[in-house]
């Protein structure tokens, strides 16, 4: 392994990230790995954590290099993989142009959902590529709204939930109060039981006017984060089918702005079914991690 391991955090509206270059697909990242630098306290402190890697070296992303240079290997708090992340493929398109490997316009991103497309605005004359003041969008593809019913309960509370399927699985729920999700640090119920036999990101929502929601979520994997990006776009979708809109059969997009407790994000649905994601994206800090440290928290 080298004696050098460089990484860089990030964040989309608060969702904080990990960003570990690593072209050759070379570093060994366990799950205890990921752990250990997303903990708060005796690591870096993160969500989650975005390994860049060329899609060509890397098995699961080979059959996307010819569409797709880069992919995004995306890991949950707790060491487990994740499909997708909307606000995470922001922050990974806002490194790559930072570190010099793209330019501004659109860019395709291999993701274990499949290739995502972002829209990079104009670098911001610093000097370091970042246009951090820039918004990144992607198009998250369609969401799949599935069929059953799904309870999720919080503290003697129930409320129904609509499954929404952004790539990852969601559980969207409208109440009336965001303090009714409670401390979100513990998964929400969900029932019935085996619905969601690999875990779901649980999204509670309020109405804040036309087209303009607010939600607290739980991510599986992560416990509760100041945003999540997919969930967004699920919470958006869910409640333009509440409201009656579905841009399928109006022809006419549809956005709707959400607010999450670490900023607000803007989702537009288009009539072919692409769901389009925007917010900021934002590099704070790089550095380097200690060799031994992570060698002995690889093998933890």
């Amino acid at each position: 392994m080298s004696t050098r391991i460089a990484f860089l955090k990030g964040h989309g509206t608060q969702n904080d990230f990990v960003i570990l270059p690593d072209p050759g697909n070379s570093l060994d990242l366990s799950p205890a790995a990921v752990a250990a630098l997303c903990d708060r306290r005796a690591g870096i402190g993160a969500d989650g954590v975005l390994r860049v890697v060329r899609s060509a070296e890397h098995p699961e992303a080979r059959s996307m290099a010819p569409e797709a240079e880069w992919f995004m290997d995306y890991r949950n708090a707790d060491g487990s993989l994740a499909e997708m992340c909307g606000n995470g493929v922001r922050v990974f398109a806002r490194y790559l142009q930072r570190a010099g490997l793209v330019a501004e316009g659109d860019l395709a991103i291999a993701t274990r959902a499949g290739v995502k497309r972002a829209h990079l605005g104009k670098a911001d004359g610093n000097g370091d590529g970042a246009a951090d003041d820039a918004p990144v969008t992607v198009g998250m593809g369609r969401a799949a709204l599935l069929a059953g019913e799904v309870t999720v309960s919080v503290g003697g509370r129930s409320w129904p939930a609509r499954h929404v399927d952004m790539g990852n699985p969601h559980a969207v729920a409208f109440v009336a109060d965001l303090t009714h999700a409670g401390e979100l640090r513990t998964p929400p119920s969900v029932g019935p039981a085996g619905s969601y036999p690999q875990g779901v990101n649980v999204e509670f929502v309020v109405d804040r006017g036309e087209g303009h929601v607010a939600m607290r979520v739980h991510e599986r994997g992560s416990g509760e984060t100041l945003s999540c990006g997919t969930g967004a776009c699920a919470v958006a979708v869910a409640a333009a089918r509440r409201d009656g809109i579905d841009p399928a059969r109006t022809g006419t997009p549809v956005t709707y702005t959400v607010d999450v407790p670490g900023g607000r994000l803007t989702i537009t649905e288009h009539p072919d079914g692409e769901v389009e994601l925007t917010g900021p994206a934002v590099i704070v800090a790089e550095g380097e991690i200690d060799t031994a440290w992570f060698e002995h928290s690889s093998s933890s």
